[in-house]
């Protein structure tokens, strides 16, 4: 019988860039994740943090072979939407690379003004402000401008600029607009609650902005939910996006950036085909073509790309705890997680991943179901991107282990799971480790935070012991939760081991 390494190599274009096998384990970057496992245990989520860097390093090699193919006038910026992941951790790494950021809610600002106060930006960092502001986030914003950083508010509504007429003290305020585009056809609803309408705009414009001795307007906003794909679609909306842009330019010459929202898809299937640069190319054309048809100054050009920045940093790895045959025809494979409270997106959207068996890639294999922990019947895995079935190792439970990764996680899911508080069943949000390579190349790894244990739970839910101290059990798991604690590795000949101090 063929074995699971078979079936993966005959089915794909395997091994990959990203994806290899040594001594029948998966290695995710080079990076051993069966020495990760027996270091840590499992469930566990890993963030590989140099994919985040690559990939700003290669968005922003793609707009520049764009602007140097056409000779476009306009500048490129990279933004990181924060909200696809606020860890420090991936924050940080990210701006390294000479990045600036996007908000979306009030609670962005104190993360803004900690990255400030240890150095990781400075006042003139771009901070896009997007989002329905209520008065906490105009006040912030309001704030920052105040304080010289560099700032501009997107406006979402009519009214916004007035907190900024009322609480800016600083002599100019650039302002931005979204521009509330239609959605795909098959959406439930047709235009985008976010965002000011066209017929809408060139009034607000000459009515709070024109005269106004305050404000410039410097950006027109543009954001697609469904992302930056080659359709008809795309096209369409760009295209009605760029004329209004160059209608309103002709009134406005402050006008000089377009803010393209709406990301680059990332690999969720070894199926997944997508040419990047082909695309970025078209766009840059697209945007130089409409401006020199209407005799208007290209724009500058930023992107605020959250899922592309550090989802494909992201994995998850599960241990099977049990084999169940329901029905006589159903084999479940039990795993130690829940798919509804870790990886909300498989739940809520039907969105897939990259699955592969992390170990055992010499046994042979079988048709299985992935069923999580919690009583919901909807806490289930079982079809892939590519195939409507699901298909890991035959193993023997009683001697042997089988554990099971998914990959390109790293978007979105902590937050939308609600990490570190309550989920469904009360299933605890697992350890986190972070994997990163020191100056010399070698593999280093850290425990950001263990998994999650009751007393927290307790603590959110309104309980506490009597005596106001700690369960035995409470004790024993808060024992390693310092966040942060550091388990330094480095990778000889694919072994783990600690680093001498």
């Amino acid at each position: 019988m063929k074995t699971y390494y078979d079936l993966i190599d005959q089915t794909f274009e395997f091994p990959t860039l990203e994806f290899n096998v040594e001594n029948n384990n998966l290695l995710f970057n080079n990076v051993p994740l069966m020495d990760i496992v027996r270091q840590y245990g499992t469930p566990l989520k890993l963030t590989y943090l140099p994919k985040i860097s690559e990939h700003i390093v290669q968005a922003k090699s793609l707009f520049k072979n764009a602007i140097k193919r056409y000779n476009y006038k306009g500048n490129y910026t990279y933004c990181y939407c924060t909200k696809s992941s606020h860890f420090r951790f991936v924050l940080e790494e990210a701006l390294k690379n000479n990045i600036h950021l996007e908000t979306s809610s009030a609670f962005d600002i104190p993360i803004i003004r900690e990255l400030y106060r240890s150095g990781k930006i400075s006042k003139s960092t771009y901070l896009i402000c997007n989002g329905y502001k209520r008065p906490l986030y105009t006040q912030y914003i309001s704030e920052l401008i105040n304080e010289g950083f560099n700032v501009v508010p997107v406006l979402d509504n009519l009214k916004e600029i007035e907190a900024y007429e009322d609480q800016v003290t600083a002599e100019t305020v650039n302002l931005g607009i979204r521009i509330a585009t239609d959605e795909e056809p098959n959406f439930a609803f047709y235009t985008s609650r976010l965002g000011i309408r066209y017929s809408d705009i060139n009034e607000l414009y000459r009515s709070k902005i024109q005269h106004s001795s305050k404000f410039k307007l410097k950006m027109l906003h543009f954001f697609i939910n469904t992302g930056i794909k080659d359709s008809a679609y795309y096209w369409s909306e760009l295209s009605r996006f760029m004329y209004k842009y160059c209608e309103l330019q002709k009134m406005c010459p402050d006008l000089d950036s377009i803010d393209i929202g709406g990301g680059l898809p990332i690999q969720t299937s070894f199926q997944f085909s997508y040419d990047y640069q082909a695309m970025i190319d078209q766009i840059v054309e697209s945007i130089q073509w409409i401006c020199n048809k209407n005799n208007v100054p290209v724009p500058h050009i930023f992107t605020e790309f959250g899922s592309y920045t550090v989802g494909e940093s992201g994995a998850v790895i599960y241990k099977v705890i049990d084999q169940k045959l329901q029905n006589d025809k159903e084999l479940w494979y039990m795993i130690d997680g829940s798919f509804i409270t870790q990886l909300p997106d498989s739940w809520g959207l039907g969105q897939k991943y990259i699955m592969l068996s992390v170990n055992n890639w010499d046994n042979p294999y079988q048709k299985v179901n992935l069923g999580g922990l919690t009583c919901d019947s909807h806490d289930f895995y079982n079809t892939e991107v590519h195939s409507a079935d699901l298909y890991l190792p035959i193993f023997d439970q009683e001697a042997e282990d089988q554990y099971v990764g998914l990959f390109h996680t790293g978007a979105y899911q902590e937050s939308l799971g609600g990490y570190g508080g309550i989920q469904h069943c009360l299933i605890p949000a697992p350890q986190h480790v972070i994997v990163d390579k020191d100056e010399a190349g070698n593999l280093r790894t850290r425990l950001f935070a263990p998994e999650q244990h009751s007393e927290t739970m307790l603590k959110i839910l309104g309980y506490s012991p009597t005596d106001g101290q700690p369960t035995e059990l409470g004790a024993a798991q808060a024992a390693g939760e310092a966040e942060g604690t550091e388990e330094p590795i480095l990778q000889l000949d694919s072994e783990l081991v600690k680093e001498e101090n």
